[in-house]
């Protein structure tokens, strides 16, 4: 585990979103006044209510943490002011946030949307008026790509701190067939995301490249909550391992119906399992067998994660989870850029950010072509419902 040590260290800490306009105009409590000429207005475009608010606001504790943490930096050359957005899990009003904070509130950054769908739909305004956009969490590939495959099209302005979706879904492939030497998957697939059809695909891709079989593919819907009839139809087939590439709040549930069932055999999946109430829907003594990818784990933490995750208690009562050190990682991204360029200039801030060396709580890494982050997955074991193994994987290598 001694690498893997020295990665956490670097990983002293990682794509879903929406946010509204409701709330946009409020401030967060970091910053200075609007007086300040050294001031630098950062808009955070989140979730806060609706349907994915458990992932906006772990990623706007996260940011808020990150800004009141730079400001009582003295060495900074610029203080920082919060404009804060609830998306409401909606694509057309983060579309709608992010023109009010680039238009009315003169923000020069934002960070959020958390998902894939709403941070796409803010990155038109922002490219047009060259504003920083860096995201959380948002993992599909036109995210950072106008086209969704060509480097050459990558958004000038948008970065994120994620992997994207091929890169984990192909991650848990390797693990599968190399590590827990499976060759049969049946995969359970959330039919409604463009996450889940991302992560299916990239797994179903790697499996069968390295001699692995898919048995089947079956599929469900957001918000469904009875799968017995996808559980019962596997049931009589030969496989040795079920892919989820979906969210904790179906992925519990299926979990839990499969082992009440007598499935027994090993269940992965990608980051959405990656929330406390995964245990909740599923039970502990269910969540045996289980592994996922993710961006951040607690796992051997260093000595810097510690420090966040002390911080971060102590600021808000409660650990955080991979959104809230997605989104710490996301805001200092943007904040170091700024203070890398010396100047509140966003060209001269996105040209430092493809430059820039971060060394962050998810991982150490500077940015490729695509404006994704240069660093390995990580898979996390869970026992008893308990995160207990991790170790890094590179489905490139």
């Amino acid at each position: 585990m001694g690498n893997f040590k020295k990665f956490m260290a670097m990983v002293a800490v990682s794509c879903m979103a929406l946010t509204t306009m409701t709330a946009c105009g409020n401030s967060g409590d970091a910053g200075s006044g609007d007086g300040d000429t050294n001031e630098i207005k950062i808009g955070l475009n989140y979730e806060l209510s609706g349907e994915t608010a458990n992932y906006g606001t772990p990623e706007y504790n996260g940011s808020m943490l990150a800004i009141k943490q730079a400001n009582a930096n003295k060495d900074n050359k610029f203080s920082y002011k919060a404009i804060k957005g609830d998306n409401k899990s909606q694509a057309d009003e983060s579309t709608n946030v992010a023109t009010k904070l680039i238009t009315s509130d003169g923000v020069k950054g934002i960070v959020g949307p958390a998902t894939s769908g709403a941070s796409a739909a803010t990155y038109q305004i922002a490219t047009d008026n060259k504003v920083l956009v860096v995201s959380p969490s948002a993992t599909a590939t036109n995210v950072t790509l106008q086209d969704g495959k060509t480097k050459e099209s990558v958004y000038p302005y948008v970065f994120r701190v994620c992997f994207e979706d091929p890169y984990q879904g192909a991650a848990m492939a390797v693990y599968a067939k190399d590590t827990l030497k499976k060759t049969k998957a049946a995969v359970i697939s959330d039919s409604s995301s463009d996450y889940a059809k991302g992560l299916s695909k990239a797994f179903q891709d790697k499996f069968k490249e390295k001699g692995g079989n898919i048995v089947t593919e079956l599929n469900y819907q957001a918000k469904d909550t009875d799968f017995n009839v996808q559980l019962t139809k596997i049931k009589g087939m030969d496989f040795d391992v079920i892919y989820i590439p979906g969210y904790y709040n179906e992925v519990g549930l299926i979990i839990k119906q499969a082992r009440e069932m007598g499935i027994d055999v090993p269940i992965v999946g990608g980051d959405g399992f990656d929330s406390t109430d995964l245990v909740k829907l599923a039970g502990n003594k269910n969540l045996n067998d289980v592994f996922f990818t993710t961006a951040y784990t607690t796992v051997d933490a260093s000595d810097a994660l510690t420090q966040f995750i002390a911080d971060y208690k102590k600021e808000y009562n409660e650990d955080p989870s991979m959104f809230s050190a997605l989104a710490y990682d996301a805001t200092n991204v943007l904040i170091q850029s700024f203070e890398k360029a010396g100047s509140a200039d966003t060209e001269a801030a996105q040209k430092a950010m493809t430059e820039l060396d971060f060394k962050g709580v998810t991982g150490d890494f500077t940015f490729d072509e695509t404006h994704t982050p240069k660093k390995a997955a990580l898979v996390v074991e869970l026992v008893d419902g308990e995160q207990k193994n991790a170790v890094e994987v590179d489905p490139n290598k």
